[in-house]
């Protein structure tokens, strides 16, 4: 496919120089008959002071799924550190910002909860792998890059490794090792084991919070509690915040929230401000791909239909019920029941059943092609991560070629926002003779 920029834009901000481009791309890149496309954004920064100078390239693998890229506000954190020596492109992933988003009044059009479900299904890693290559062919004329993947990212990159090599010159990756086999009822069980560990931890160094805890669950379960944009709070919701526990300051994120949970005034109600921060943590507003593709990601061909794996191992753990005591927060897990109770959500409601129901996957990765893999990757194992078991990313690092792993206690998934796990990487690469040259 030729270069198809229709959109380029370029402006200065304190540290970066920054360049914005709009390119058109195959909605199915297996399919050259199906005329339906979509926007890819990239958006190229520079230190300003490099901008004539010929630098390698860093392209960001975004979190997520359905997250779209940063938008940079400066030279700050692992965006300062990286502008030192290459020019960065960051890619909203399609679906995503700028990148055709998928929203409900869009997706409806589009026909019956199955032709939706066919449409998400090429919002997945191989096809953001395909978006990518064609960046690097048409923009960049075809030169390697480097990756640096976050999260869902390094799932991202375990493709672009399976799929196209030969346009990588390193891979960095940022507590986002896939386990190449698991299915998604073997990464949940696993990932729910680590979320009961977390309120554990979370007890230890709040005990009084616990019966805070139960008196919100117990207020809840009396009734018409209502969030300021009208949905019913519900005891499961309520126990989602413990998402929050994945990121190095989760604890104390939710802390603050129960905290001000009641007050003197009216000693049995839920406050106005307790309610409207469980709606932002809770409400999926600005991010609903996140939930609507989340399982997808761990879809394979042998691994059938998703079928809310996460509920199905939710319900096998009684310790996770809402009438349990104490009661445990859940972690990043989507449930089906948030497609009927956020409202953000609700309009993807039959698409995500759709996608659920879904037995058509194809492979992500090729364990072949992996295992021969000749490009360095240098990789950050959070030993703690609740969102991506360690032992699987461990043993995911020993069958890739020219792999290493990192393994850390100090951080936890937000490693690469919280220190210097960036700077960290690009010295054990470095170390061992650093990218590979074009």
């Amino acid at each position: 496919m030729k270069s198809t920029v229709t959109s380029e834009s370029a402006y200065t901000i304190p540290g970066v120089h920054v360049t914005d481009r709009t390119l058109t791309v195959p909605l199915d890149w297996s399919a050259p008959a199906d005329d339906r496309t979509l926007s890819v954004v990239v958006r190229e920064l520079v230190d300003p002071t490099k901008r004539s100078e010929d630098l390698p390239l860093l392209v960001f693998l975004q979190g997520g799924p359905g997250g779209k890229g940063p938008r940079p506000t400066g030279p700050d954190g692992w965006v300062g550190e990286a502008l030192k020596r290459f020019r960065v492109v960051l890619l909203d992933q399609r679906g995503t910002g700028r990148s055709t988003a998928v929203r409900a009044r869009a997706l409806a059009a589009l026909g019956s909860p199955e032709v939706q479900a066919e449409y998400l299904s090429h919002l997945r890693a191989d096809s953001i792998v395909r978006d990518a290559e064609h960046v690097r062919k048409s923009i960049y004329g075809g030169r390697r890059w480097s990756t640096l993947g976050q999260s869902y990212g390094g799932f991202v990159t375990l493709t672009y490794l399976s799929l196209a090599p030969e346009g990588l010159a390193a891979s960095y990756v940022t507590g986002g090792l896939a386990g190449l086999d698991a299915g998604p009822e073997e990464v949940y069980r696993r990932t729910q084991a680590r979320v009961a560990t977390k309120n554990a931890q979370y007890r230890g160094r709040y005990p009084d919070d616990v019966p805070r805890i139960a008196r919100i669950a117990d207020r809840i379960a009396d009734g018409d509690v209502r969030l300021p944009g009208g949905d019913l709070l519900s005891i499961e919701r309520f126990q989602s915040l413990g998402m929050a526990f994945g990121m190095g300051p989760g604890f104390e994120r939710v802390h603050w929230i129960v905290d001000e949970a009641f007050d003197d005034a009216a000693p049995d109600e839920l406050t106005d401000t307790f309610l409207a921060d469980v709606e932002a943590a809770t409400g999926f507003a600005t991010n609903p791909m996140y939930a609507v593709l989340h399982e997808s990601i761990y879809a394979q061909a042998g691994t059938g239909p998703t079928a809310w794996a996460a509920q199905q191992v939710r319900e096998s753990d009684p310790k996770f019920a809402a009438g349990a005591r104490p009661l445990l927060f859940t972690g990043e897990m989507i449930y089906p029941w948030m497609f009927d109770q956020v409202a953000a959500l609700r309009p993807f409601r039959d698409a995500a059943q759709a996608l659920a129901a879904r037995r058509d996957w194809g492979d992500l990765y090729d364990t072949a092609v992996l295992a021969a893999n000749e490009v360095p990757m240098e990789a950050a194992v959070y030993f703690d991560d609740m969102f991506v078991d360690a032992a699987l990313s461990l043993d995911t690092a020993s069958r890739v070629g020219n792999a290493r792993a990192w393994v850390t206690n100090q951080f936890e998934h937000d490693g690469l926002r919280a220190g210097d796990v960036f700077t960290t990487l690009l010295d054990r690469l470095d170390a061992r003779g650093g990218p590979v040259r074009d």
